[in-house]
C-alpha cells in the first residue's frame, strides 16, 4: 500500500503525523470517502464539492486549489492498483500547541489512503441485513462530514453486538440516518427519505439514487420519516458510497415487510447501477453484479 501525506506518496510505515495535530487532539478535521470502479472515480466532483462545504462548515481554508485534488487522488489510485476501490481523504487543521481556539498559523494536514471495496451487499437471492434502532446522540451539525465519529462508532458497535449490521438513528420521533448511511423507506409505490438539514449528511449516493429513480418515474419524496413509518415500511434501504444500496430485512429483531428479497430494492439497485455505469462511460451497464 502507498498513502498520501502532505505532498508525498509513501508507505504507511513512513507516514508520520505530529501528536500535536488537531485532528488527533480535537477531531478538528473533515473527510471524504470516494469510490472508484474499473480505475475511475465515481462522482468525484460531487465528493470534492461536499469536502469544500465541510471545510467551510468548520471554517478551514481549502489547503490547495480545486484543480490540485484530482491529480493527487488519481496518482494515489494509480499507485494502488487493484479492483474496485475507495479513497479515504482527510484534512485536519494541522499541528499546533494545544488550545481549543484556532491556531494563528498552522499548516493543514492532508492524508489519503486506498481500500478495496468489499462486496457486502446482499446478492438478489439473499435475505438482506439486520439493523437496530437507537437514539441519535450525535452533535447538531451532522451535515458536516467531520472526523468526530465517536457517537457513530458506539452506535455501530452496539449494532454489531446485537447481531446487526447497522444502527438506524431516531431523534424526536423521526429518523435521521444510519450510523454510517442514509435511510430510505418504501410504502407501496412511494419511496421516502429524510430531508436534508443539519441532522443528516447530504449523501452523494443518496442524491444520485433519488435522481436515478425520479428519472425513471418513481415517486420519491424527501420528507420526515416517523418511527411509525419506519416500523411499518414495506422495505427499508440504506445507502453509502461504498455499499451503494442495501436492503434492511430485519429491524430490532423483527422482519421488515413480507418479501425477501425486496422487489423494489432489486429494481432500484438495477436502476442505480445502470445510471452509475452510464455516467462513467461503462459500456456493459445494466447487470446486477
Amino acid at each position: 500500500m502507498i498513502v498520501y501525506l502532505n505532498g508525498a506518496f509513501l508507505p504507511p510505515a513512513k507516514a508520520s503525523i505530529s501528536p500535536l495535530d488537531r485532528g488527533f487532539l480535537f477531531a478538528d478535521g473533515v473527510y471524504e470517502v470516494i469510490p472508484s470502479y474499473r480505475g475511475a472515480f465515481f462522482l468525484l466532483d460531487e465528493h470534492l464539492e461536499r469536502l469544500r462545504r465541510s471545510l467551510g462548515g468548520i471554517r478551514m481554508p481549502e489547503p490547495q486549489p480545486d484543480e490540485g485534488w484530482t491529480p493527487m487522488l488519481e496518482g494515489l489510485l494509480q499507485r494502488n492498483p487493484g479492483g474496485d476501490r475507495s479513497v479515504y481523504l482527510q484534512v485536519s487543521r494541522g499541528a499546533a500547541p494545544r488550545d481549543h481556539a484556532f491556531p494563528a498559523a498552522a499548516a493543514p494536514t492532508v492524508f489519503a489512503m486506498v481500500s478495496p471495496i468489499v462486496e457486502t451487499r446482499p446478492d438478489p437471492g439473499e435475505a438482506g441485513i439486520a439493523a437496530i434502532t437507537l437514539p441519535d446522540q450525535r452533535w447538531g451539525r451532522c451535515d458536516i462530514k467531520s472526523v468526530a465519529l465517536l457517537a457513530n462508532v458506539l452506535a455501530r458497535q452496539q449494532a454489531v453486538e446485537s447481531g446487526a449490521v447497522e444502527a438506524i438513528l431516531l431523534r424526536d420521533g423521526v429518523v435521521t440516518e444510519g450510523a454510517a448511511s442514509n435511510v430510505f423507506v418504501v410504502h407501496g409505490d412511494t419511496v421516502s427519505t429524510p430531508p436534508l438539514g443539519h441532522a443528516i449528511l447530504p449523501g452523494i449516493t443518496r442524491r444520485f439514487l433519488l435522481d436515478a429513480l425520479r428519472d425513471t418515474g418513481w415517486d420519491c419524496r424527501e420528507a420526515p420519516v416517523t418511527e411509525e413509518a419506519l416500523r411499518s415500511a414495506d422495505e427499508i434501504w440504506i445507502t453509502s458510497s461504498t455499499r451503494e444500496l442495501v436492503p434492511v430485512t430485519s429491524l430490532d429483531g423483527r422482519p421488515v415487510g413480507g418479501s425477501r428479497p425486496c422487489p423494489a430494492w432489486r429494481r432500484a439497485l438495477e436502476i442505480f447501477r445502470c445510471a452509475r455505469d452510464r455516467s462513467m462511460g461503462i459500456e456493459d451497464a445494466g447487470a446486477i453484479r
